[in-house]
């Protein structure tokens, strides 16, 4: 049965309604950046850059990397957009685009988040790159699916009683990255870690400016945390709805983080750039190995 145009929207031209892509302008690896400037800093090491696209704040370019094809999108900010840009990818590759019917036959794609994050472990100092083995999500995403069976619900029970965690706010759920992605990206000098995805930039992540946090030692609590040996690691705005959803749907996932800061320190990058860039290309390497 066709899926209602209501509920899967396309433009006149066909495309899928926020991407505005159509189905062979999509690569089965797939980078997410925040930044729309970001995915040009990706695409300029490219052999050959075969598309782009833009529309409001995604910005996506297809093109190869030493043979391999690959595709790059920006989602900008929070996991609401990446509600958006998770659930768009899987339509691109596992709904017909003319029937508006689920294909018999899915695809799996292979997502990989290149970010910026900032640690709240002193030993994991900033200019570093780190590995999300497993994300818990404070935005509650994922509650509006039917999840549980995807979900660490020993480890979000541990981490909801160790932070005393305000009953008015979102239910924390954990999800693990792609093993497969995990053993292609490692490297010897790249940390690992579990990555809090938050909904906000600035009371969600513990920073105050001008307004009061219900839980000013929220920060603390969570760097203090443990389960089977496994410490919360750093703080970010994507990555738990982008496990989360490719998990739900199919997909391999994994986030490779950026510490441009650290919390406990309290240090910055002085070239938050060049970290960025130097992510870039160990990343893309990783991909052609």
């Amino acid at each position: 049965m066709p899926i209602k145009a209501s509920e899967f929207i396309q433009n006149p031209d066909g495309s899928v309604y926020h991407l505005n892509l159509l189905p062979e302008h999509l690569a089965d690896t797939v980078i997410t950046v925040g930044d729309p400037d970001r995915v040009e800093r990706i695409t300029r090491h490219f052999d050959k850059v075969e598309l782009k696209v833009r529309k409001r704040e995604f910005h996506t370019q297809t093109g190869y990397y030493r043979g391999k094809r690959i595709s790059v999108i920006s989602s900008g900010i929070g996991p609401d957009n990446i509600d958006i840009v998770i659930n768009e990818l899987d339509a691109l590759v596992n709904i017909d685009f003319k029937t508006r019917e689920l294909k018999k036959e899915t695809t799996s794609l292979d997502i990989i988040r290149i970010g910026t994050s900032g640690s709240i472990q002193e030993e994991i100092p900033v200019d570093s790159f780190l590995i999300s083995e497993s994300a818990i999500g404070f935005d509650g995403l994922l509650h509006f699916y039917d999840s549980e069976h995807i979900q660490n619900k020993e480890f979000a029970k541990a981490f909801i009683k160790h932070l005393e965690w305000f009953k008015q706010k979102a239910a924390p759920y954990v999800v693990d990255a792609s093993e497969n992605l995990i053993n292609r990206m490692e490297g010897p000098d790249v940390h690992k870690g579990v990555t809090g995805t938050n909904i906000g930039f600035y009371g969600p992540q513990g920073r105050i400016l001008r307004l009061a946090l219900q839980d000013d030692k929220m920060n603390d609590k969570m760097a203090s945390f443990s389960f089977n040996n496994k410490k919360l690691t750093n703080l970010e705005m994507e990555t738990s709805a982008i496990y989360g959803l490719s998990k739900l749907l199919g997909h391999n996932a994994l986030s490779m983080n950026a510490i441009i800061a650290n919390r406990a320190a309290g240090t910055f990058s002085k070239d938050p750039k060049k970290v960025v860039d130097d992510l870039i290309k160990y990343s893309l390497e990783q991909l052609i190995k």
